[in-house]
């Protein structure tokens, strides 16, 4: 008679109890589980639903009580182009975004090797003064913003455009940035001065290439953060640097909202698009899930 070892004993008693070899997940889902996947389903049912509406509504002739509209046109796109002018808008838009992006990367990425760097009486609080333009709505400082341009003459200019997106970008920039730099060991540097590197030449070739991942992040976040930050860009921009968000609600509230449901849907569908092309073109340089794994590596180098 053979005599069972002491491991097939336990496997037999792991097994009667219903256990599973290493690696193997149960199909059986806990309450908490399915109503978190309930949720998000529920969300994209609706967000796909709001989204394919506009489509639909885009390309309608005339669209009232039946499900899907009864004749199709491609007309509203060509008169929305013109009649708003949209080969402008977003021109204006593309010119407005990509130079706060380069403005806030220039701006914050030395503020944030500062922070990153150095300690000094007060820290904790400028932190916190940077987080507000983030944090509290942008029109309650955009009104005061507003005033000090048309003070100063640059209402209804990009240029105006450009510096009251700088509020809350540049420290959008110094809160993304600053973790990716204190994470870089300070001994990189510490060996490259002591090869005689000037700080310039730290900065430049030591640190930035290292800080790229970083930087790219910050930039492609603060990108579609002013393409579709309204508020601001509506109390100083006019009708020559008007972005598309706010060309979209001009269109809307224009002559006591007189223009066709369609030109408006049109010209959403137009502003998805671009969205979804900057966002594509983005994540075509860098992964966003791979960013602060990729700077810790280097920082543990």
């Amino acid at each position: 008679m053979a005599v069972a070892t002491s491991t097939e004993v336990v496997d037999l008693r792991n097994r009667g109890r219903g256990s599973r070899p290493p690696g193997e997940r149960s199909l059986v889902a806990s309450p908490g589980t399915w109503f978190v996947w309930a949720g998000i389903a529920v969300f994209f049912v609706f967000l796909a639903g709001i989204v394919v509406s506009v489509l639909v509504d885009s390309f309608a002739k005339q669209w009232f009580t039946t499900w899907l509209p009864e004749e199709w046109t491609v007309g509203w796109y060509a008169q929305a182009w013109d009649r708003f002018d949209l080969t402008h808008v977003i021109g204006v838009t593309l010119l407005v975004a990509f130079s706060v992006v380069a403005l806030s990367v220039l701006i914050g990425l030395p503020a944030s090797y500062v922070l990153a760097r150095t300690r000094f009486p007060g820290k904790q609080l400028v932190l916190l003064l940077f987080l507000l333009p983030i944090l509290i709505p942008p029109i309650t400082y955009g009104i005061p913003l507003a005033t000090v341009m048309y003070n100063f003459g640059l209402g209804r200019t990009i240029l105006a455009v450009v510096l009251v997106n700088l509020v809350p970008s540049v420290p959008f920039v110094i809160i993304t940035m600053t973790p990716f730099i204190e994470q870089i060991n300070p001994s990189i540097e510490s060996a490259a001065r002591m090869s005689g590197a000037r700080t310039v030449q730290v900065f430049t070739r030591i640190l930035a290439p290292l800080l790229v991942p970083g930087i790219l992040a910050a930039g492609i976040l603060v990108l579609v953060r002013t393409v579709g930050m309204f508020e601001l860009t509506f109390l100083v921009s006019g009708p020559q640097s008007d972005t598309l968000v706010v060309a979209i609600y001009r269109a809307m509230t224009s002559a006591g909202g007189g223009e066709a449901r369609q030109l408006i849907s049109s010209m959403g569908v137009v502003y998805t698009a671009m969205m979804l092309v900057i966002l594509v073109i983005a994540l075509r340089f860098i992964n966003p899930t791979q960013l602060v794994a990729r700077v810790k590596d280097t920082g543990d180098d």
